[in-house]
C-alpha cells in the first residue's frame, strides 16, 4: 500500500469515527428524548399530532437539505472553479425557496397536515395545526446547516456536524422537563419550541466552523462578486438537483407511506411506527451515514480526476466494514426487539401492549437495514458520476415496490407490515443500485474469505443472543 493510499485510508476512517461518534452522542440524547416523550405522552393522538408535526419539516429537509442538495452541491462545488460564487449563488437562490415554502405551509396549514395523516379526522387536524406551523421554521435553520456541512465536509470537517445534532436534542430535553406535569397539548407546545430553539443553535455552531476553517471567506467574496455582477457558473448543478429531487421525493415519500396507511389504524400506531425506526435509524446513521457522510467527497474528488482505481480501493474498505457492522446489528435487532422496547421505553404512558406492538414493528424494519445501508455508499459512485437521473428512476420504482407492499400487509399485519413493506423495498432499492454500479466491479471488489469470517461471527452472535434472551425472558417473568 502506498503512502498516499494510506494517508487516503486515514482520512476515510478518520472522518468515519468522527461521523459515528458524534452521532451516537446525538443518538444517546434522542433516546433520552424519546424516554422522556414516551412517558409523558405515551402513544395517542397527542405523541401522533406530535410526530406529524415534527415530520413536516423532516420531510422537507431530507427532500431539499440531505437528500437532493448534498447529492447535486457536492459534485459541483468540487468541479467549480470559482467556488465562492457558485457557493453564495445557491445558497440565496434556496433560502428564498425555503422561505416561500414555509410561508405556503403556514398558509395551507390543513392542506398539508391532511397530505401527511391522511386518515386523521377534521378534529384531529385542527389540534395539531398550531403545533405544524411553529415545527415547520425548523427546516429555514436547518437547509443553512445542510449547505455549511458540505462546505465542511469539503474541507474534510466532520465533527461540528456530526455532533451538532445533539444541541437539537438538548432543547427539546429541555422543553420536556419544563413541561413535567403539564397537559398534553402543553407539553406538545414546548417540544415544538424547543424544535425550533435547536435548529437555530446548529446553525450557530456551524457558522462558527466555517469561520474557524476560513470556509466562511470563501462564502463573502462570493457574495462580493455577486454584487459586483459577477454570474456563477452552476451548469449542470440544477438538472442534477432536479432529478435528485425526483430520487429523494420517491425516497422520502416512501417512508412517509406507512405513516399515511398507519393514520387508518387504531391511535398509537404512528407512533408504534416512530419508535421503532427510531431504534432503526441509530445503525443506520451511526455506520452507513456517517461511512457514506466521510467517503462521498474522496470518491468525488478522485473521480474527478479520473483515479477510478483509488474511488474502488476506498469503496471496497467501505463495503466490508459496513457489510459486518449493519449485519451484527440486524441480528441484534431482531433477536432483542421486545428487550430492546422494554428497556428503552415501558414507562410512565407507555404499557406493555404498546412494547409488544412496537417490538415487531422494529424487527420488520430491521429486515431491511442492511439493504438500506450498502445501498447509500453504493449509490454515491452515481451521484459522483452525476448519474442522479438513474438514481432518481431506481427510488421510484423502489416507491411503487413499496407502496404495493403496503397494500398487501397493512391488513393481515397492521403497523408491523408496513414496516416490512419498508423493507422490501429497500432490498429492491439496494439490487438496483448495484447494478448501476455493476455486477463485475462489486465481484472484485468484494473478498469471500473476509465475508465467510463475518458470516461465521454472525453465527456465534446468533447463539449467544439467544442464550442471552432467555435469561432476560426468565428475568422479566
Amino acid at each position: 500500500m502506498t503512502t498516499k493510499n494510506k494517508a487516503n485510508k486515514f482520512k476515510l476512517f478518520k472522518g468515519f469515527f468522527t461521523n459515528s461518534i458524534g452521532i451516537l452522542v446525538s443518538r444517546i440524547l434522542g433516546f433520552l428524548r424519546d424516554i422522556l416523550t414516551a412517558s409523558s405522552l405515551g402513544a395517542g393522538v397527542w405523541s401522533d399530532i406530535f410526530f406529524i408535526a415534527f415530520k413536516m419539516p423532516n420531510l422537507f429537509r431530507r427532500l431539499f437539505g440531505e437528500g437532493a442538495f448534498t447529492q447535486a452541491f457536492l459534485p459541483g462545488f468540487v468541479n467549480a472553479r470559482k467556488k465562492g460564487l457558485f457557493c453564495a449563488s445557491v445558497l440565496i437562490k434556496f433560502f428564498i425557496f425555503i422561505m416561500f415554502l414555509t410561508l405556503l405551509v403556514n398558509l395551507l396549514t390543513p392542506l398539508f397536515t391532511k397530505f401527511l395523516a391522511i386518515g386523521f379526522n377534521k378534529e384531529t387536524i385542527d389540534m395539531a395545526i398550531p403545533y405544524v406551523r411553529i415545527n415547520f421554521w425548523y427546516l429555514s435553520f436547518i437547509f443553512l446547516v445542510t449547505l455549511f456541512a458540505s462546505l465542511l465536509q469539503y474541507k474534510g470537517h466532520f465533527a461540528t456536524t456530526a455532533f451538532s445534532t445533539a444541541l437539537l436534542n438538548i432543547s427539546m430535553i429541555i422543553s420536556l422537563i419544563l413541561a413535567k406535569n403539564k397537559p398534553d397539548e402543553t407539553v406538545v407546545l414546548y417540544l415544538s419550541i424547543g424544535v425550533v430553539i435547536g435548529g437555530f443553535l446548529q446553525f450557530l455552531v456551524h457558522l462558527i466552523a466555517l469561520k474557524k476553517t476560513k470556509m466562511l471567506k470563501i462564502l463573502k467574496f462570493g457574495f462580493i462578486g455577486l454584487k459586483k455582477g459577477r454570474k456563477a457558473q452552476t451548469k449542470g448543478f440544477y438538472k442534477n438537483f432536479f432529478h435528485g429531487v425526483v430520487g429523494s421525493s420517491a425516497a422520502q415519500i416512501g417512508s412517509f407511506i406507512d405513516t399515511w396507511f398507519a393514520s387508518f389504524l387504531t391511535f398509537g400506531s404512528i407512533s408504534y411506527l416512530y419508535y421503532a425506526n427510531r431504534i432503526f435509524q441509530l445503525p443506520l446513521a451511526l455506520f452507513a451515514i456517517a461511512l457514506s457522510t466521510a467517503l462521498f467527497p474522496k470518491i468525488a474528488k478522485s473521480l474527478n480526476q479520473k483515479n477510478d482505481k483509488v474511488a474502488l480501493n476506498m469503496l471496497s474498505k467501505a463495503f466490508h466494514l459496513l457489510f459486518a457492522l449493519l449485519i451484527f446489528s440486524t441480528i441484534g435487532g431482531i433477536i432483542l426487539s421486545k428487550e430492546i422496547i422494554w428497556l428503552l421505553f415501558e414507562r410512565g404512558a407507555f404499557t406493555r401492549a404498546d412494547t409488544i406492538n412496537s417490538s415487531l414493528v422494529l424487527a420488520m424494519y430491521m429486515i431491511g437495514l442492511l439493504p438500506f445501508g450498502l445501498a447509500k455508499i453504493f449509490s454515491l459512485w452515481l451521484y459522483s458520476k452525476n448519474k442522479q437521473n438513474i438514481a432518481a428512476k431506481i427510488t421510484i420504482q423502489s416507491l411503487i415496490i413499496n407502496i404495493i407492499s403496503c397494500a398487501i400487509f397493512v391488513k393481515p399485519f397492521g403497523a408491523a407490515g408496513l414496516a416490512l413493506a419498508s423493507s422490501i423495498g429497500g432490498f429492491y432499492l439496494f439490487f438496483m443500485t448495484l447494478k448501476e454500479f455493476g455486477f463485475k466491479k462489486f465481484l472484485d471488489i468484494i473478498s469471500f474469505k473476509k465475508i465467510f469470517v463475518i458470516l461465521i461471527i454472525c453465527m456465534i452472535e446468533i447463539v449467544l443472543l439467544l442464550i442471552f434472551k432467555e435469561f432476560m425472558n426468565d428475568y422479566l417473568r
